[in-house]
């Protein structure tokens, strides 16, 4: 084996170590609301659209149910997930962007100000939340990502977004 193959291996073994030490890795789509930067795991996003001209409201819907979209010929329910952290609402820019997910076989759409990139994450980068001063409702975030740059990424919790008003029925969540 020469020195390069040698040194190729070696370095293939601490990534393989570091990436065992860092714990799982998730990649996420990384979004901003309000000024703040927030992640989804991007194995819960189908797509992501250009918010339409119109969006159309629903009568007597909460307040954070935006409307709904037809997305090629699916109606999508469009959250304004702003509203429903407790940061309160926010004008759309041609920066918005609606990141469709689905959950619980249905799609939904989460209005955002701005896509900003996807990252690799791994399981030692995330704290969970406690006593966090932070304007989102806690209930709604699965923790709080730690980049190597210094930025705080606020992942939010898909599930806690849709189940706490019965968008979608409870599948053995606690």
């Amino acid at each position: 084996m020469s020195p390069t193959q040698e040194k190729q291996k070696i370095n293939e073994a601490d990534m393989y170590a570091e990436g065992i030490n860092k714990g799982e890795e998730k990649i996420i789509l990384v979004f901003g609301l309000n000024e703040e930067n927030f992640g989804l795991d991007v194995q819960d996003i189908r797509e992501i659209v250009r918010v339409p001209p119109t969006i159309t409201r629903v009568p007597n819907a909460p307040s954070h149910i935006k409307g709904v979209i037809n997305l090629r010929g699916t109606i999508v329910p469009v959250l304004d997930v702003s509203m429903r952290i407790g940061e309160g609402s926010n004008e759309e820019t041609s920066e918005s962007r609606i990141i469709v997910v689905e959950y619980s076989d249905v799609l939904f759409g989460i209005l955002v100000d701005d896509v900003k990139e996807v990252n690799t994450i791994y399981e030692s980068q995330i704290e969970q939340v406690s006593d966090l001063d932070s304007a989102v409702d806690q209930e709604f975030m699965r923790g709080v990502a730690k980049m190597e740059d210094g930025r705080l990424i606020v992942l939010l919790d898909l599930p806690a977004l849709f189940q706490i008003e019965g968008l979608v029925e409870d599948e053995g969540r606690e």
